[in-house]
């Protein structure tokens, strides 16, 4: 049994935001052993391995404020007078004013608040306290400190104004709407290069508007993967979640391509071809799809630009910044290198390194391919959301932002010494996965996160948000708290740590309000009481499963159902609607020995959880014969229209009777999470085609479309 943590450990770890005793999803209180908080206390720079490291860490509690002339940031939202404290010493004059986003500057007023001095390194360290002004705009500003009689400011800091709540988007705010919810690379057509591209998302977005009446279209991460083999399949387990991945792109709307040589021409249809093979294969070949229209983006890459194009590619360059080249480069890198990053030469390990600049005007030409990429996603991204407004959506692309990136991808070798080493994000056992789940993620270290203005978040935001109608946030609890699993232990030895859920919140509402789109946090899984009423404070939906929802024993009855949510009946870490009714989760965990009691126990409960919702639809007079699928899966859908929520969402998996599940969560090879096409109810491939004609569709939009044209809602507070 592992040792508990003294009460000076105890101590240390909560005032670094490290939790020491959790309650478990059964409601079980657990004790954190002494060995996980000092290994996540050591991933924050806290060692504590020995008496002396601990008493020496205790002491600089105090002392890392105190030695700060500034806070690292400042968060507030709009209309707040925070109080800020400056540290100088003792007697000396200090004046603080705010540079403002868009220029000018703006005093902040000194008030009377006597703190006693304290001898800092020797110094006698006096503070002053100064209160922010409460008519701040919402932006991101700076906070100058000038001490003494300097001229110049002696310490900086970001100050980051938010709003207080986020509206809802034009139109979500009187009425409700309904979307199509979709694993991007599952939508291969006749055009694909063996996956799902954004001409195909925009086939999608624009059927669904025109013939279904949705009014979103919710995609997995587009983040960007490897860029060399093996491209990660899970889209939850990027490299980047800045940067999008290529493998998304469809070439022939590129409008060089237009202006090709014939030769060149005929050598992009050529691996077109070959590509296209790939769409009749039972499981989808990343690698191999990108193997070729990497190849035929290098040929239309070669060809140049117009001056005009040119222009507009340098602008975008700009505007990108070093971000834009770090991720370039350590794509020219890996292309040379290999994967992983620490395996290269010890000089290239660092991306500031004089190594890696003269690797990167050596190789100047692929550093130049990989910015390309970006920007033609770029444009083929607002050309998507574009299309799915003009055929009618009202909000038209939502994407996904994943918890995390891979251990060994662009961001932790860009961002370094933002991440906790050591650490990878998880999340503890629950009904589902009851050996916790380990997403092999470094996780953000919230110091420096604020010591870097929160930069990284900010940037990260904003390329998600481009041309975009919304943005889901996976985990969002994870703003709140999350789950860290040292290296060498298993999920369920992890702890929390907690994050400036004020600050990461209140950026995310910024960012969002400046890119008019909603945002729906995903809340599943053991959640702190408080935070769902935070969420709903700051204007961000939640979500809601039907499978998940439950009141005394029974399903939830719709007219309870959150009106501030996006609800659905499934998610994709369950199976298609049709696969759950066949116990297709209980199989597969069986399966794969990731049952913590026996089958039968497990299989007589998930059958008494679908008789309940089958009792709940009967009792609405619904179909509710959980053996004649089809229309139990359209009552279902009947069954959540009838809630308030403000955006439903249907699976396209449902929409085609599809029954294999995408991702079987707590596995990694043992099941082909991430690579399975669209298939009807016999396991036939279904194609963009076929699911643009077949009458299924329509017959559970039907319903979600009657019943969002009827205001359901009640008086926004």
């Amino acid at each position: 049994m592992c040792a508990a943590p003294s009460p000076e450990l105890t101590a240390l770890a909560q005032a670094y935001g490290v939790a020491t005793e959790f309650w478990d999803w059964q409601g079980r209180h657990t004790t954190v052993s002494a060995e996980t908080i000092g290994q996540v206390l050591d991933a924050l720079g806290v060692p504590t391995s020995t008496p002396a490291e601990l008493v020496d860490a205790h002491r600089h509690l105090w002392l890392r404020h105190w030695r700060r002339t500034l806070p690292a940031t400042v968060v507030l939202r709009a209309g707040w007078r925070p109080h800020v404290a400056v540290h100088v010493p003792h007697g000396t004059a200090v004046g603080l004013v705010v540079e403002l986003e868009e220029g000018g500057l703006v005093a902040v007023r000194q008030v009377e608040n006597w703190v006693e001095p304290r001898m800092v390194d020797e110094v006698l360290t006096g503070e002053a306290t100064f209160e922010v002004p409460g008519d701040l705009p919402l932006g991101w500003h700076r906070l100058h400190a000038f001490v003494g009689e300097a001229s110049e400011p002696s310490a900086t800091a970001a100050l980051i104004v938010t709003p207080g709540r986020l509206d809802l988007p034009a139109g979500l705010a009187h009425r409700r709407m309904f979307g199509l919810m979709t694993q991007v690379y599952q939508l291969r057509s006749a055009n694909s290069y063996g996956i799902g591209d954004l001409a195909d998302l925009a086939d999608l977005a624009t059927w669904g508007a025109a013939d279904l009446g949705a009014d979103f279209v919710l995609v997995n991460p587009l983040h960007a993967a490897q860029a060399t083999a093996p491209m990660e399949a899970s889209p939850y387990l990027p490299t980047t979640r800045r940067f999008v991945n290529p493998v998304y792109i469809r070439v022939e709307d590129i409008p060089e391509v237009g202006y090709l040589r014939s030769s060149r021409r005929s050598a992009v249809a050529k691996l077109a071809k070959r590509a296209r093979k790939l769409n009749t294969a039972d499981v989808i070949d990343r690698d191999a799809a990108w193997s070729a229209k990497s190849a035929a983006l290098r040929i239309v890459h070669a060809s140049g630009l117009s001056a005009r194009r040119q222009r507009a590619f340098d602008g975008f360059c700009e505007r990108e910044g070093q971000g834009l080249v770090d991720f370039a480069t350590w794509c020219a890198l890996a292309d040379v290198h290999g994967q992983p990053w620490r395996h290269w030469p010890l000089d290239l390990q660092d991306s500031a390194s004089e190594a890696v600049a003269a690797f990167r005007d050596e190789h100047r030409a692929d550093v130049d391919f990989y910015c390309w990429l970006q920007w033609i996603l770029t444009e083929q991204l607002a050309s998507t959301q574009h299309l799915a407004k003009e055929a009618g959506m009202a909000l038209g692309v939502v994407h996904d932002l994943a918890v995390g990136v891979h251990p060994d991808g662009a961001d932790t070798w860009c961002l370094t010494d933002a991440l906790a080493q050591g650490i990878s994000v998880g999340a503890p056992p629950d009904q589902f996965n009851q050996m916790g789940q380990n997403w092999s993620q470094p996780p953000w270290r919230p110091d420096r996160l604020a010591e870097l203005g929160y930069a990284p978040y900010r940037d990260m935001l904003r390329t998600v948000l481009r041309d975009a109608g919304g943005i889901r946030v996976d985990h969002i609890i994870g703003l709140f708290r999350l789950w860290w699993v040292p290296d060498g232990m298993t999920a369920k030895d992890g702890t929390y740590v907690h994050y400036d859920h004020e600050a990461l919140i209140g950026i995310l509402c910024l960012e969002a309000h400046r890119a008019g789109a909603v945002v729906v946090g995903e809340d599943l899984g053991v959640v702190q009481p408080f935070a769902r009423d935070f969420m709903f404070e700051r204007g961000i939906l939640g979500t809601s499963i039907l499978w998940f929802e439950w009141a005394d024993g029974r399903p939830l009855p719709p007219e309870h159902y959150r009106e501030l949510c996006l609800a659905s009946v499934t998610t994709h870490d369950l199976p298609p609607t049709a696969g759950y009714l066949g116990l297709e989760h209980v199989a597969i965990r069986e399966e794969l020995g990731l049952l913590t009691r026996p089958v039968e126990v497990e299989r007589e409960h998930e059958l008494e959880a679908i008789g309940k919702v089958a009792d709940a639809l009967a009792a609405r007079d619904l179909p509710h014969d959980s053996a004649d699928v089809a229309p139990f899966v359209e009552s279902l859908h009947r069954y959540l229209a009838r809630t308030p929520a403000k955006l439903l969402g249907v699976s396209v998996t449902d929409l085609v009777g599809d029954r294999r599940a995408i991702n079987q969560p707590g596995t990694d090879t043992e099941y082909p999470n991430w690579k399975l096409p669209l298939t009807g109810p016999a396991g036939e491939l279904v194609t963009m085609e076929m699911l643009t004609r077949g009458p299924g569709p329509r017959r559970i939009t039907r319903w979600l479309r009657q019943e969002t044209a009827v205001p359901k809602s009640r008086p926004m507070p």
